[in-house]
């Protein structure tokens, strides 16, 4: 039997599509329905590795949290990782197929639109529900024309749409209303009900103003949904630099210093961090002084000579070498380690022009960048105590040199990872999810300086916090309008 099949798209970037998506992923496997999430294009920097080896953007790693199954390849088909201001990587089903320019890219479409049908047939296979998630506003006229993140993969399968606002932007009932204005009749008559995101106060004061948007446009309002202060669901992109850490500034905690870089992947490894009780995490913008520390730490990058670059314009060499020269500690995650060899070669131009640049200089080896994509689940153990550590690969480099007979790490294989220099104030790794791991991350904090470190269990924090957000849809979206698009136990 196939899946139902239902859609979840936005009237604009960031309302709240990936958040709903997590949510109703998690309330219909609450409810005994084998469902899957999908996203059939995702743009994201923040990726994850899946069981069957392959790359997806992170939020379908998420939501297959929230159903209970594991993230796999065919729940984002298509991924494209930008690399510049106009190109992307595009990674298709798992795999990178190399880069391409916005024009090339459209080209490509239509053979894209395969790889997203046939992944989505596979899964309606397999499961009872597919909630798939749209990205941007399916009313962008200029990406219309050959379209499969939204109204375009919609037609193809012909399931219906949730069409979701987020009121903090302020003119929410124009969203919707603009948005469906803009869709052809077919589109329209798919949209099965409309959510209204984030808001704050008394609801009743909206209900004049939800009436008028339920007889203009002719479809039922499902909910509106409370802003849940607090709630951590995490992102599919964009970098949050309005966030608070949940630490103090009060001496006692331990403050970490993150550039902000153009093109920094892989954020969500920093997650546990700004939500560690001990920690002031502070994520520098271009432009701003680079901030007193106890720990640096250099991000994954999906452009590491370009933001190589970026940091030596803003004065971020000068301020790690003072910041070495006070005792401060130094962590270099993927991209990051590459950039604290002595050089970094680009013979191929994977990501930007040919050639080869100075490194920082502060480890004694070297990268060249590779086609050849480095995807695993890893465990091992790390070289400060032994603790156990487990994360995941995601980097094109090959490193070598002296700097690696003294890794940071060691993998369940025997394979070394990264390097710990010999004084022990610089650490690298190529692992992602460091944090993630409560033990893992107080050895790390406590190498850092921090002389007590609290265990922060962040994979129980964040299923706390899906299982908040559940809750939340429990009281206030109201899914029997779609009693016909969803299998019969998702209406309790």
């Amino acid at each position: 039997m196939t899946a139902k099949t239902i859609m979840i798209q936005g009237a604009t970037s960031d309302a709240g599509k990936s958040t709903l998506a997590t949510g109703l992923c998690r309330l219909l496997a609450r409810r005994g329905v084998r469902v899957a999430p999908f996203k059939p294009q995702n743009m994201a920097l923040n990726s994850a590795v899946t069981a069957d080896g392959g790359e997806i953007g992170r939020s379908q790693a998420v939501q297959a949290l929230a159903c209970g199954v594991e993230p796999h390849t065919d729940m984002n088909p298509v991924l494209l990782k930008p690399n510049g201001s106009t190109g992307s990587q595009i990674v298709i089903q798992g795999r990178a197929i190399g880069n391409m320019e916005a024009k090339s890219y459209h080209d490509f479409k239509p053979k894209a639109m395969q790889a997203v049908l046939e992944s989505h047939r596979r899964l309606a296979e397999q499961y009872q529900c597919v909630v798939a998630e749209g990205a941007g506003s399916p009313a962008e006229i200029n990406l219309r024309d050959g379209d499969i993140a939204n109204m375009g993969f919609a037609e193809a399968v012909d399931c219906p749409v949730i069409l979701v606002a987020d009121i903090e932007r302020g003119g929410v009932f124009a969203h919707l209303v603009g948005t469906l204005e803009l869709l052809s009749a077919s589109e329209q008559d798919r949209v099965a009900g409309l959510v209204i995101n984030r808001f704050r106060g008394d609801v009743k004061l909206l209900q004049s103003g939800i009436d008028w948007l339920q007889q203009r446009t002719g479809k039922p309002v499902l909910g509106v949904l409370p802003y849940l202060h607090g709630l951590h669901i995490e992102a599919e992109d964009s970098l949050r630099l309005d966030l608070p850490s949940r630490a103090k500034a009060d001496g006692r905690s331990l403050r970490v210093a993150v550039p902000a870089m153009p093109c920094i992947s892989n954020h969500t490894d920093f997650d546990p961090l700004r939500l560690h009780p001990q920690v002031e995490l502070l994520l520098v913008k271009a432009g701003e002084p680079v901030p007193p520390a106890d720990l640096i730490i250099l991000p994954g990058s999906k452009s590491v000579m370009a933001d190589l670059a970026w940091l030596r314009h803003y004065g971020w060499e000068e301020a790690i070498r003072r910041h070495l020269r006070y005792g401060g500690k130094l962590l270099g995650i993927c991209g990051g380690l590459q950039m604290l060899g002595e050089k970094l070669h680009d013979p191929d131009g994977l990501e930007g022009e040919a050639g080869s640049c100075d490194g920082l200089g502060w480890l004694p080896m070297e990268t060249t960048l590779a086609a050849q994509k480095r995807l695993a689940r890893r465990r091992g153990r790390l070289a400060l105590d032994g603790t156990a550590v487990a994360g995941y690969e995601i980097h094109m480099g090959v490193t070598r040199g002296p700097a690696l007979q003294r890794p940071a790490l060691t993998f369940d294989d025997g394979v070394a990872d990264g390097a710990l220099s010999d004084d022990g104030q610089i650490m690298a790794s190529y692992l992602h999810g460091l944090f993630d791991h409560p033990e893992a991350c107080r050895a790390i904090l406590r190498w850092a300086g921090l002389a007590e470190p609290e265990a922060l269990d962040y994979p129980a924090l964040r299923e706390a916090h899906i299982n908040q957000l559940v809750d939340m849809l429990e009281k206030h979206l109201d899914l029997e309008p779609l009693k016909d698009c969803l299998p019969p136990q998702a209406l309790g």
